[in-house]
């Protein structure tokens, strides 16, 4: 399974990843990290604060990016440079995320790429914002 090479991509291509969150996500995300933070395993602590509940780590909607990066779009053998982000809505859990990446400049000659990256719920909110800088592999 070989990912696009530089001279494959083009600016505007799209491809996108969904995933429901689930508990199991959050709990297995806490311990492969070792945030456990009570906003994310304390459902008494989460309800005291402004989301009234438990909330998805951040950086779990984040990897759905990665996912997409380094399964569809290059793909495989794509080697992931650097991610800007902003995490504008919080990801309850049973939230449906959809993470999309987008082609937004390529330099042949140095191969690489910019990425347009969001990660938007099941309401079409946008949860996470940024870019990334990929290398895609070799032809």
């Amino acid at each position: 399974m070989n990912g696009f090479t530089i001279d494959q991509l083009k600016v505007g291509q799209t491809a996108s990843f969904s995933k429901t969150i689930t508990e199991y996500d959050v709990y297995t995300f806490a311990g492969v990290t070792g945030d456990l933070n009570p906003a994310h395993i304390n459902e008494e602590f989460a309800r005291q604060t402004q989301f009234h509940g438990r909330i998805a780590h951040g950086m779990l909607s984040a990897g759905l990016i990665s996912a997409v990066i380094g399964m569809q779009l290059p793909g495989p053998g794509t080697i992931y440079l650097g991610q800007e982000l902003s995490f504008r809505s919080p990801v309850h859990i049973g939230d449906t995320i959809t993470a999309t990446v987008t082609v937004r400049s390529l330099n042949l000659e140095r191969n690489r790429a910019e990425l347009d990256t969001v990660c938007t719920n099941q309401d079409g909110i946008q949860v996470v914002i940024g870019s990334a800088k990929i290398m895609p592999p070799k032809a």
